[in-house]
């Protein structure tokens, strides 16, 4: 041997090398379900966004990976985000040198592509020269026992008692083989809460391409489902994703026993860590999941400006959008159902 260091290669992400890229994320310790390879071809089919998929490897084997959404939108502008459409991203490397090589790659792409900016989505920072956004989003995840009873005695009382009123009124979690009672759910949550939902099509290539790491729970009452959400499988995890009621969950608890629901058959399977997923500060969902006993743990968002001048707010905590989400809220659910895929296919 002569001691040089081997060529790194950054390659573009095509079907015949999907199975390394995956088989590289399942083994690499801060990978996420948002990192795997499937998320381009639900993107791109539903979506029709380009995605840079970039990976590199040494003498064929992967050694780092990052994935990237381009998004070129008459309302929020272009950028590439890292991951679109999910709560963390960035780029994931078995050592510096990759992360590096993957790093210039794509400041040579946002140059290219001539981009506002790059975003990353991290759990933890990495770019002391970039921007860093770590306000406004946290997570929340924890360690989940065997035993679900412990798990339900972990829930403090208050939160606790919601979920035993849930399961004194009768209230069943029904595995669904198809996304039709839960984007009927889902649609009519996040229309009152003001935000365009997206297209059926979504939900059900993300159900297409994930296959069982995919898992949709619905919760019904008397014989009609009342909430339900769509869950992520990945190694000893388990994410409730995509979740909402229907006006009857209020009455019955649905959502306090529909993520119980999830926890208790996350656990029996042998689920290790239950990931409560994104919350932005100061809104219900965050203090819903405070009541069950998770700690907030900060997201960090990093920005690389290319072409813009400022960090984009294109979130509801916006100020300039508190008048669309009023009369967002006030719009019949058909049509709120036939605009909002227009709108949110550029909120990645």
């Amino acid at each position: 041997m002569d001691g040089t260091t081997p060529v790194l290669e950054i390659r573009h992400l095509e079907n015949a090398r999907r199975g390394d890229w995956d088989a590289f994320v399942d083994t690499c310790p801060e990978a996420t379900f948002f990192h795997r390879g499937g998320w381009k071809e639900v993107i791109e089919r539903s979506f029709g966004h380009r995605c840079y998929y970039l990976f590199a490897e040494s003498q064929g084997i992967v050694r780092g990976v990052l994935p990237l959404v381009y998004i070129n939108s008459r309302l929020f502008g272009r950028s590439l985000i890292s991951n679109g459409y999910s709560v963390v991203g960035g780029p994931i490397a078995l050592d510096a040198r990759t992360r590096q090589a993957l790093d210039a790659e794509a400041l040579r792409l946002a140059e290219q592509l001539n981009v506002d900016h790059i975003e990353y989505r991290l759990r933890a920072p990495a770019h002391s020269n970039w921007t860093c956004n770590s306000d406004l989003y946290v997570t929340f995840r924890k360690d989940i026992d065997p035993d679900p009873e412990k798990n339900l005695l972990a829930i403090p009382r208050k939160q606790r008692a919601m979920v035993r009123k849930g399961i004194k009124l009768g209230l069943q979690g029904e595995v669904d083989e198809t996304t039709d009672r839960f984007f009927s759910l889902y649609a009519e949550s996040v229309r009152n809460l003001g935000t365009p939902v997206y297209s059926r099509k979504f939900f059900s290539t993300l159900k297409d391409v994930f296959g069982p790491d995919c898992e949709i729970v619905s919760v019904v009452h008397e014989g009609q489902a009342v909430a339900g959400v769509m869950n992520f499988l990945f190694r000893d995890e388990i994410l409730p994703y995509y979740g909402g009621g229907g006006v009857a969950a209020r009455a019955v608890a649905g959502n306090d026993f529909m993520y119980w629901d999830v926890m208790r058959r996350a656990c029996e399977r042998g689920t290790r860590v239950f990931d409560f997923g994104r919350s932005k500060r100061g809104t219900g969902s965050f203090a819903f999941k405070k009541h069950w006993g998770f700690e907030a743990v900060p997201l960090h968002y990093e920005y690389k400006l290319v072409r813009g001048r400022e960090v984009p707010e294109i979130n509801p905590t916006n100020p300039k959008f508190r008048l669309l989400i009023s009369m967002w809220r006030r719009l019949p659910l058909p049509v709120a159902n036939i605009l909002g895929p227009l709108i949110s296919r550029d909120l990645a």
